[in-house]
């Protein structure tokens, strides 16, 4: 899913400008998870603004605010959202700009998109994939260590850690180990004597955004 941190109300209220009628959207999927645009904290968020003076003409929370549906959710609510001056979106910056595609009044995030990953545990989520565009996990063995290395070395690991524990915190297992360790559980250590060619980055985030076209040859 995708992890999102809310951003400080001193950096929100600028954003909105001198508008004073705001309408509020949360997202009902990986913000709400992330306790950071769910209900409560949309509700939260109303109250913050009022008392700065603002008048929330309304609010909600759209399923899945990336998704095409918020088109259908943005028209329903199209008489309250008419009245504000802005829109105020507590989701990623997929659902933030989702909003801003089906909207004509301007859209503010309120949150900052930080990665895609997992809840460990109730409130600690962790990094699980960069989005690169081409995965290496089939070479090593399904533990991504562009997001798991802090320098996301692709050759081994750089010598630097410490009981199988990354150099750059004793809280941060080393990618690599785990590697070996599982290749070793694996029976395929002799991966670990193959060597990876310099990294092709060209279908990362250079470029612009990345486009998928789905065509009957794409899975073939």
């Amino acid at each position: 899913m995708t992890i999102t941190k809310q951003k400080p109300l001193e950096e929100i209220l600028p954003s909105l400008g001198k508008g004073k009628k705001v309408y509020i959207i949360g997202c009902g999927t990986c913000a709400t998870i992330c306790h950071t645009g769910g209900k409560a904290e949309v509700l939260e968020m109303k109250e913050k603004l009022e008392a700065e003076g603002k008048k929330v003409t309304g609010w909600m929370v759209i399923p899945t605010a990336c998704d095409e549906l918020t088109r259908e959710a943005l028209a329903e609510n199209a008489e309250a959202i008419e009245q504000a001056d802005a829109i105020l979106v507590m989701s990623c910056a997929f659902g933030a700009q989702t909003v801003t595609m089906y909207s004509d009044k301007p859209a503010y995030p309120a949150l900052n998109t930080l990665f895609v990953g997992k809840e460990e545990t109730p409130g600690h989520f962790i990094e699980v994939c960069m989005q690169c565009g081409n995965c290496v996990l089939a070479t090593t063995v399904g533990i991504c260590p562009l997001v798991r290395c802090a320098k996301s070395l692709l050759n081994g690991p750089c010598g630097g850690s410490v009981d199988g524990k990354c150099e750059v915190s004793p809280d941060t297992p080393c990618a690599w180990q785990l590697i070996y360790d599982r290749l070793k559980a694996l029976g395929q250590l002799d991966k670990m004597e193959e060597i990876v060619p310099v990294r092709d980055w060209s279908t990362s985030t250079s470029g612009g955004p990345r486009r998928f076209v789905l065509t009957d040859e794409t899975n073939d």
